[in-house]
């Protein structure tokens, strides 16, 4: 089990959560947390998005300027 501080929303302060015992494999890297104080669970989610391209994109339209 590995101990780390997040705020709880339930203890309405800063607390040591702990990852327990995971089935997936994630071992101490487990999103999965629990604050040792009152039980509440917490999900460390981290997600990557594509970069977009927005200026020069070839699946814009191109703008039209008044005339």
């Amino acid at each position: 089990m590995s101990d780390r501080e997040f705020y709880c929303d339930t203890c309405e302060g800063v607390q040591p959560f702990e990852a327990p015992p995971c089935a997936d494999g994630h071992g101490t890297d487990c999103p999965e947390l629990a604050c040792t104080g009152c039980g509440a669970a917490m999900l460390i989610a981290t997600f990557t998005f594509p970069a977009t391209r927005l200026a020069g994109s070839p699946h814009r339209a191109p703008r039209r300027h008044a005339a």
